[in-house]
């Protein structure tokens, strides 16, 4: 299987980054491909809701790192969004690819998708988690394979990464 993570967070060592290597190597060691694009460090503009994408057969108007990003997507048999959470939402970085999907509609070869958030506190998931299942799961009609969050004392830890080291060596 190909896998995709959009990783939004800006911090190429931090809780988002450890959780998303855990389950990268367990994937990879399951035989799958595991693509990770640190969506933070790509060069990525908000959509212009120009509508010049379904004028011309999913081509955006704007040339940026969405260009390198796009066949990723629409190659992929899964694709995990992995974020921290800032003010009870997914990073700006990661909000910018998921809205610039709209120039691909639906990815069709995505039969799965997860999620991966890490924050600072354990009651800061709602709006994220409520945005995936509404914007991706549903409107996507895909299966949700999981969502795994981390938070204070289980960022970095062990625990955590055997976690999603096992759901990646279980795909």
């Amino acid at each position: 299987m190909k896998i995709v993570v959009l990783n939004g967070s800006p911090h190429p060592k931090g809780a988002t980054a450890d959780m998303v290597n855990a389950f990268k190597a367990g994937a990879e060691e399951a035989g799958h491909e595991v693509n990770v694009i640190a969506c933070a460090f790509k060069n990525v503009k908000g959509c212009l809701g120009c509508d010049y994408c379904r004028e011309h057969e999913g081509t955006c108007v704007q040339k940026d790192d969405m260009q390198e990003i796009y066949p990723e997507i629409l190659s992929a048999d899964m694709v995990v969004f992995a974020s921290p959470i800032y003010y009870f939402t997914l990073s700006a970085q990661l909000q910018a690819v998921i809205h610039r999907t709209y120039a691909i509609d639906i990815p069709k070869n995505v039969k799965k998708t997860a999620l991966i958030l890490s924050s600072g506190d354990a009651f800061v998931y709602g709006p994220a988690i409520t945005q995936y299942y509404q914007s991706i799961v549903e409107y996507w009609k895909v299966e949700n394979a999981g969502i795994f969050t981390a938070n204070g004392d289980q960022n970095h830890s062990e625990e955590k990464r055997q976690q999603l080291y096992r759901f990646g060596a279980a795909l």
